[in-house]
């Protein structure tokens, strides 16, 4: 008889290859077009990969934003922590004045100032090495519009082009900026560059109320709710879908019309699309952006099971990319090509699930999302 650990194993095994014809067969209906590049050398998931998230949270108007603000930040630093392999080290928040008046803890490290964006982003420019991934995530209030659009900081306040020019020591990183600030198009339009994704919980300049969005894009990483491959990763494509479809959800229910409506970039036009998928210019890219990191807390792999994971992840990005470029290959080759990749991935994630997982333990009343159920943090 099959023990649990063999029956779990399998189980993990049929969910991937699940998820890997999901992978193939939506190539099959997409009218792809092959004038559009997917850069082979961005977000690519190595050993050698370290990833680094900063967290800049603005000033309040009232106490609930005070509060919602609060709770966002704080829900986002500890599921990076706890989900996705981050730490201290590799985790920035500078929230507000940046006194540790509520509750923060030690998680706090500086002002959302001028003068704590410039200095945090100095000393990561130091730490920071080729190929690395930096992922900013903007809370707060907007205002402005067009290339006048500001960030509502501590102290003066941030427009875009001033902020796009802090960003372009990063070249040789991996960038993702995710703006949930109320009117934050203008000031993410300025943020447009190539191999960058940048999300905007608004799409246009009008759009001044306080979004939802961002409450609604952590859920999607909170215990990966977002994963909709079930691939046991969140993409930033996935997060954005999630937490648009939840939007336009809350609104519904409210009886309200939409004030907000979110939109993606990854291919430096600066146009931002409000549905993008990766049969068109928006999506490519951040279909194969991940948040998370090669290492999670906990795992404790070996030399040969990180590489073996690492391998898993090279593998999943190639059906990705394969999938995007369908268009160029006669109908055969690329059918031959995806069943090659396909049957690697599956003998390498069985060899995983069999080698290097093991069974996990039973959810029970502790293992809840960070801060109480996600209906908590929008």
């Amino acid at each position: 008889m099959e023990n649990l650990t063999s029956i779990t194993a399998r189980g993990r095994t049929a969910k991937s290859l699940a998820f890997l014809c999901s992978l193939a067969l939506a190539g099959i209906t997409s009218a792809q077009n092959p004038g559009l590049d997917l850069p082979a050398r961005r977000f690519l998931d190595t050993p050698a990969t370290t990833k680094y998230a900063v967290i800049m949270t603005g000033p309040a108007v009232g106490d609930d934003n005070a509060a919602r603000f609060r709770q966002w930040s704080l829900s986002l630093h500890d599921i990076l922590v706890r989900d996705y392999g981050y730490s201290s080290q590799t985790i920035t928040l500078l929230y507000d004045d940046g006194e540790d008046d509520f509750t923060g803890g030690d998680r706090v490290d500086g002002s959302c100032s001028r003068e704590g964006i410039e200095l945090a982003l100095e000393r990561l420019a130091e730490r920071v090495k080729t190929g690395d991934q930096i992922t900013l995530y903007l809370i707060g209030h907007g205002s402005g519009s067009e290339e006048e659009a500001k960030f509502n900081i501590f102290g003066p306040d941030m427009t875009g082009v001033q902020f796009a020019s802090l960003l372009d020591r990063f070249d040789q990183q991996d960038m993702v900026i995710i703006n949930t600030t109320s009117a934050s198009f203008g000031f993410s339009s300025s943020l447009s560059s190539k191999g960058r994704v940048v999300i905007s919980s608004t799409r246009s300049s009008s759009e001044r109320y306080d979004p939802v969005f961002s409450g609604y894009f952590i859920e999607a990483l909170d215990q990966r709710n977002g994963d909709r491959d079930k691939n046991n990763r969140v993409s930033m494509l996935e997060a954005f879908e999630y937490a648009k479809a939840n939007v336009e959800l809350w609104y519904e229910e409210q009886g309200r019309l939409a004030s907000e409506h979110a939109g993606l970039d990854d291919n430096g036009d600066a146009l931002f699309s409000l549905d993008p998928v990766v049969d068109i210019a928006d999506g490519r890219l951040a279909e194969i952006a991940y948040i998370d990191s090669l290492i999670e807390e906990g795992e404790n792999l070996s030399a040969e099971g990180l590489a073996l994971k690492s391998r898993m992840q090279d593998l999943e990005r190639s059906v990705i990319m394969l999938r995007a470029r369908k268009a160029e290959y006669l109908e055969a080759e690329y059918w031959q090509q995806m069943e090659d990749l396909l049957v690697d991935l599956a003998r390498s994630t069985a060899r995983f699930n069999s080698e290097f997982t093991s069974t996990p333990p039973a959810l029970d009343s502790a293992d809840e999302p960070i801060e109480s159920q996600s209906t908590s943090i929008r």
